[in-house]
């Protein structure tokens, strides 16, 4: 199947670091499973596996709290942050968990996820009889283009006031760009161009970097799993670790409902009749079946949106490595690949997070609200959707609503929709610990309120 480029270049050297029959065998089995797909006969997520914000009473949700932080204190939870990706679509070449928002404390994406990780140490150091130290273990999976940056970026920071044992750098992998024709394509003279594997190349290299190894001897039972684009994304969460223990699953995914129809957003749903649940691209979904209503529920048929907040017990992460690597599927992406001889046509390879959800066997589905847990940093500034700025808003909005809830007041010189209050992460996790500070006293947006 594979080919090396020659053409009078020299190639003797190019396979020395490449894994070939691997490689052979991922490019075989995805471009014979890309035309194997199906597309039809989709069927909407049973409503038994979902967790609606309807069906659920706020007895509950302390239940889940209690049993979650307990775990936690005990030590069976370890976060996997996903940042590989570069800052490039927001005007920056740093690591995108480096990026500023523009919130009044200047905080960095990676620095938010930090100190939310600290605040439920805390809490979790409280709910026990004796006040013991909690220690959350921090996978963090950057990329080639990433590593040596985070990595200086988190020392510059002091680690954010984590300590560095807790806080485990890996690397995914890279796979070589092919032609259409299966050939290598060559970057240079003596090096093949290669490309990340994409998000879902975090299975192969928690596996490779004896990750999961390290995870079983800690005691860790479930991996929290998110993406570093997510301002709002609530890291460690006692509430979803209670509920996924409480359904005894494999794994579980936070979803949230559509915006409309047409929203350009993978959903959950069954690939076939009695089919396992999988994510389906929004480009898979014809028109009829995303217009479609549940007549019972009034909402869309395939309603719920995957935004990547994933929990996975560690026994089935441990199972799932060996089966996506034996079957060796990836996504084909035809792109422009920059070569030695100018831009071609070529494939790079790679897989998604969500690929591991038709491997299991109980999946169960959590949904949270857009404007508490949801704010991606994906465009640059001046786009509709999904920047800086519209992450910023929602935090501050957000943030703003626990204030007054705690009997605060905020004043403003510009519309309030357009600014906010910013609450340290160290001050509070989900709007809690604010009353002392808040009460009737006035703030004026935009301000923050630190943790002491």
């Amino acid at each position: 199947m594979i080919q090396l480029l020659e053409d009078g270049y020299d190639t003797s050297d190019l396979a020395l670091n490449l894994d070939l029959p691997r490689i052979d065998r991922i490019i075989k089995q995805s471009l014979y499973a890309q035309d194997l797909r199906p597309v039809s006969n989709l069927e909407p997520v049973p409503e038994a596996s979902i967790s609606t914000m309807e069906n659920r009473s706020s007895e509950q949700r302390e239940k889940w709290w209690n049993s979650g932080l307990k775990a936690i204190a005990d030590g069976k939870l370890a976060v996997l942050l996903l940042a590989g990706g570069q800052g490039t679509r927001l005007g920056s070449s740093d690591p995108k968990g480096c990026f500023n928002i523009g919130l009044p404390s200047g905080k960095s994406l990676f620095q938010l996820q930090a100190e939310r990780i600290l605040r439920i140490q805390t809490l979790a150091s409280l709910s026990t009889a004796n006040g013991r130290k909690v220690r959350i273990p921090w996978y963090i999976m950057t990329s080639p283009f990433t590593s040596e940056a985070t990595q200086k970026f988190f020392d510059k920071q002091k680690f954010f006031g984590l300590d560095q044992e807790q806080v485990i750098f890996f690397e995914q992998g890279t796979l070589p760009c092919v032609s259409k024709q299966g050939k290598f394509i060559l970057e240079t003279p003596f090096q093949v161009s290669r490309a990340p594997d994409g998000n879902g190349g975090v299975y192969a290299a928690l596996k490779m970097s004896k990750c999961l190894d390290d995870m079983g001897t800690k005691g860790v039972k479930y991996v929290d799993c998110f993406s570093v684009d997510n301002a709002l994304v609530r890291v460690a969460d006692p509430v979803f670790l209670g509920y996924v223990m409480e359904k005894s699953v494999s794994c579980a995914a936070k979803v949230v409902r559509k915006a409309y129809p047409q929203e350009k957003v993978g959903v959950f749903a069954r690939r076939g009749k009695g089919g396992p649940l999988a994510v389906i691209e929004y480009s898979e979904l014809d028109s009829a079946l995303a217009h479609s209503i549940n007549q019972e529920t009034g909402r869309l048929r395939f309603n719920w949106s995957n935004v990547c907040l994933h929990m996975f017990s560690l026994e089935f992460l441990n199972e799932v490595t060996e089966d996506l690597e034996r079957d060796s599927i990836h996504h084909v992406a035809e792109k422009k690949i920059t070569s030695i001889e100018g831009t071609v046509d070529g494939i790079k390879l790679e897989q998604f997070i969500f690929d591991v959800f038709p491997y299991s066997s109980s999946i169960a589905l959590f949904e949270v609200l857009r404007e508490e847990e949801f704010a991606p940093v994906k465009n640059a500034g001046g786009s509709t959707t999904d920047t800086p700025d519209t992450a910023r808003l929602l935090l501050l909005n957000l943030h703003t609503r626990w204030v007054v809830a705690a009997g605060g007041f905020v004043t403003h010189s510009i519309p309030l929709h357009l600014t906010g209050i910013e609450v340290s992460p160290l001050r509070s996790y989900g709007g809690e610990n604010l009353d002392d500070v808040c009460r009737n006293r006035t703030f004026h947006a935009p301000c923050e309120i630190r943790a002491s």
